[in-house]
C-alpha cells in the first residue's frame, strides 16, 4: 500500500506512519476541527462495495466492545479506492496510546519480574475474558499488540476485522504471529484456549527472556507442533507451582488448559505468592534406604557371592569396548529424527524423522539400504517407527496417520488413516496400537480392520511381553495399563507430577519404566502400581525410555542432550552419553543388549557401546 501520510480520511488528516503489517497498516490520525490524536488502522486489501455492509457489522461490533484493558474503536468507515472504482478500503478510528508498546518497552530478551508479569497477565486476561464472554476471540496475542495508556495500564488492541469471504477469515485465523500461535490455530482450528496459549507464550518469554522456539516461522510452526516447552526452571530459579500454571496454559491439547483466560491469570497469581519447594534428592526409593545397603548388609555368604558377582562383571566388562564408544553416525534425514528401532535380527536401523521419511540402513555400517517415502501427506513428519516380531514389516506414524510396509523395500503399504503418533506391535505381529484422536486404536495387522479403540489417556503405549496388556501415558499425568483383549481398564498409576513421554515394560513383564516432563523416570511394579525407585539423573525433560533386553539396565534420552544408562534394580547410573549436540529424541536398544542407537533433534542417530 502507498504512503498515504499527509491524505485526509473522513474528518482525520494522516499525519505519521505508526506500524504495518500482513493485513493493514496503522497511521497517527489528527481530528481536523479538535486537533485530538488518534490511531487510524487501514486494511491493506480493499473490499468490494457488496462486502461494505459485513465490514460495519463487525466493525460496529468492535466499537461496541467497553473494557478499561482494550483500546477504544472511536468510529470507522471506507475510503474509494483510487485504482478501482468498484473497490473501497475499510478503515478503524481508534484511542491514540502515546506510550507506545510492551514490546517497545520491554524488547526482546528482557526478563521481567514475577510481580511484574503477574500483573500484566492480570490486566490482559481481563481484557480477553471480556472480548471471550461478548464472542471474540482476539488470534493474535502478542507484546506489539499491547499498548500503553497515559496511566501505565494495559490497552489490548488489533482485534481482526471481516476480510470477507470465508477463506480470507480462515486465512486470518491461521496468520497470527507464529512465535505466539497455539497449535491448534496452526492447524485452522482456534478457539477462546488459543488466546490463553499466546499469554503463556508472552509469560514465559518474559520469565526467561526468550522465547521457548526460535528459528523461521516454517521451523517454529512445526516445533509447536512436534516438541515439548523447554522446562523454565531449567532457565531460572522458579517456584513449581508457576511452572506448573504456565505449563499447563501451554498444553498441546486446547482440552488440557485451563477452563478460561481468567482461570489462568488467577492461577498464576496464586502460584506466585508460594515460596519454591526445596530441592530432591538425585535417587529415591521406597522406604528412604538405597537397596545397595541393605543387600550387602545381609551376612558374609551374600557377600561372597555379590563380590564373585562383581569380580566376574569386571572382567567380562574388561573384555568388551569402552562404553560410549561411538561405532557410527548416521546423517541422511534432513532435520531432526524422532524415531529409530533395531531390526530383531539386529542388522537393520529404520530411523524416522522431520522431513517425513523413513530410512533403512545397515546397523554394522550405517550404509543407506533404502528410504520409505510414503507420508508424502505428513505436515510434521515421522513420530515414531516400530518393527514386526517376525522382522518383514515396518510400522511408522506420524501427524495423521499410520502406516505398515515391507521392511525389505517399502512396499504393500497399508495406511490406517486418522490415527498418528505413538505405535507398536502386539509381540505375536497380528495386531497394532497406535495413537488415534479419540485415544488408543488397536487394529488387525494383516488386514487393517480395526478391533477396538480405548478412549483412555493417549500419547505414548508400549505392549506387555505377553501381550495382555497394554500400558499408555500422556498429558493426564497418569499411565492406565488396560486389557488388550478388550480394552478394559485393569489399574492406573498416578506418581506422575507431569505429562508422561515414554512408557516402557521390562522384558518379564513384571515392572514398567514410565517418563516425564518433569525429568524423571519412575518404575514400578506393572501388577499393582507400587513404586520401585525414581531415577533423577537428567537435567531437563525426558523423552525416551528402553529396558536392556536381559531387563538389567534402563537407557532413557532426554532434552539435556544425553542419553543415560543405568541400574534397573537400584537406580544408580552406569553411563552417559553426551555425544549429541541437541535433544535426544529416542534410544533402541540392539538385540543382543550390546549397543545403543540414540535418535536427536541434531538429525542424526547415532550408535554406541552400552555396557
Amino acid at each position: 500500500m502507498a504512503d498515504r501520510v499527509g491524505q485526509q480520511l473522513g474528518n482525520y488528516q494522516l499525519v505519521a506512519l505508526l506500524g504495518q503489517g500482513g493485513f493493514a497498516e496503522v497511521y497517527l490520525g489528527q481530528h481536523v476541527h479538535s486537533g485530538a490524536k488518534v490511531a487510524i488502522k487501514l486494511l491493506n486489501k480493499p473490499i468490494m462495495e457488496d462486502e461494505v455492509g459485513t465490514f460495519q457489522k463487525e466493525a460496529h461490533i468492535l466499537a461496541s466492545l467497553r473494557h478499561r484493558n482494550i483500546v477504544r474503536v472511536l468510529e470507522f468507515g471506507v475510503e474509494a479506492s483510487t485504482n478501482n472504482p468498484y473497490l473501497v478500503i475499510p478503515y478503524l478510528v481508534m484511542d491514540y496510546a502515546p506510550k507506545g508498546t510492551l514490546r517497545k518497552r520491554h524488547p526482546g530478551g528482557t526478563r521481567l519480574p514475577l510481580s511484574t508479569v503477574v500483573e500484566y497477565v492480570r490486566q490482559i486476561a481481563a481484557a480477553l475474558q471480556y472480548a471471550h464472554d461478548q464472542g471474540f476471540i482476539h488470534l493474535d496475542v502478542k507484546p506489539e499488540n499491547i499498548l500503553l495508556g497515559e496511566n501505565d495500564e494495559l490497552l489490548l488492541s488489533d482485534f481482526g476485522i471481516a476480510r470477507g469471504s470465508a477463506s480470507e477469515h480462515a486465512a486470518y485465523h491461521a496468520a497470527g504471529t507464529p512465535d505466539y500461535m497455539a497449535p491448534e490455530q496452526i492447524e485452522g482450528n482456534p478457539g477462546p484456549a488459543s488466546d490463553q496459549y499466546a499469554l503463556a507464550i508472552m509469560v514465559y518469554e518474559w520469565l526467561c527472556g526468550q522465547l521457548p522456539f526460535k528459528g523461521s516461522d516454517v521451523s517454529v510452526r512445526r516445533q509447536r507442533m512436534r516438541t515439548l516447552i523447554p522446562s523454565l526452571s531449567d532457565q531460572l530459579p522458579i517456584s513449581p507451582d508457576v511452572e506448573q500454571a504456565v505449563l499447563k496454559a501451554l498444553a498441546r491439547m486446547p482440552s488440557q488448559r485451563f477452563d478460561s483466560v481468567h482461570k489462568f491469570a488467577a492461577a498464576l497469581e496464586q502460584a506466585s505468592t508460594i515460596s519454591p519447594l526445596p530441592e530432591q534428592s538425585e535417587l529415591t526409593t521406597p522406604g528412604g534406604i538405597a537397596r545397595r545397603v541393605v543387600l550387602l548388609g545381609t551376612g558374609s555368604v551374600v557377600g561372597l557371592v555379590l563380590l564373585g558377582t562383581t569380580i566376574w562383571g569386571e572382567i567380562k566388562r574388561a573384555s568388551l569396548p569402552p562404553q560410549g564408544k561411538r561405532y557410527l553416525t548416521y546423517r541422511g534425514h534432513i532435520g531432526d529424527v524422532e524415531g529409530v528401532a533395531w531390526s530383531p535380527d539386529g542388522k537393520r536401523i529404520a530411523s524416522g524423522g522431520g522431513d517425513g521419511t523413513v530410512q533403512v540402513w545397515n546397523a554394522a555400517d550405517g550404509k543407506h539400504v533404502f528410504t520409505y517415502r510414503g507420508h508424502v501427506d505428513s505436515t510434521y513428519g515421522v513420530y515414531a517407527v516400530a518393527w514386526s516380531p517376525d522382522n518383514k514389516h515396518i510400522a511408522s506414524s506420524d501427524d495423521k496417520n499410520t502406516q505398515v510396509w515391507d521392511a525389505a523395500d517399502g512396499g504393500n503399504a497399508l495406511t490406517y488413516s486418522g490415527n498418528g503418533g505413538a505405535v507398536a506391535w502386539s509381540p505375536d505381529g497380528k495386531r497394532i496400537a497406535a495413537i488415534g484422536g479419540s485415544g488408543i486404536v488397536m487394529w488387525d495387522a494383516p488386514a487393517g480392520g480395526n478391533v477396538f479403540t480405548y478412549r483412555g489417556n493417549g500419547g505414548v503405549i508400549a505392549w506387555s511381553p505377553d501381550g495382555k496388556r497394554i500400558a499408555s501415558g500422556g498429558y493426564y499425568r497418569i499411565v492406565q495399563v488396560w486389557d488388550a483383549a478388550n480394552g478394559k481398564n485393569v489399574f492406573t498409576y498416578y506418581g506422575h507430577a507431569n505429562i508422561v513421554l515414554a512408557v516402557a515394560w521390562s522384558p518379564d513383564g513384571q515392572r514398567i519404566a514410565s517418563a516425564d516432563f518433569d525429568r524423571t523416570v519412575q518404575v514400578w511394579d506393572a501388577a499393582n502400581g507400587e513404586n520401585v525407585l525414581i531415577y533423577r539423573g537428567h537435567a531437563n525433560s525426558v523423552k525416551s525410555v528402553a529396558w536392556s533386553p536381559d531387563g538389567q539396565r534402563i537407557a532413557s534420552g532426554g532434552f539435556d542432550k544425553t542419553a543415560q544408562v543405568w541400574d534397573a534394580a537400584d537406580g544408580s547410573n552406569v553411563f552417559t552419553y553426551r555425544g549429541h549436540a541437541n535433544n535426544v529424541t529416542a534410544v533402541s536398544w540392539s538385540p543382543d543388549g550390546q549397543r545403543i542407537a540414540s535418535a536427536s533433534f541434531d538429525a542424526t542417530v547415532q550408535v554406541w557401546q552400552a555396557v
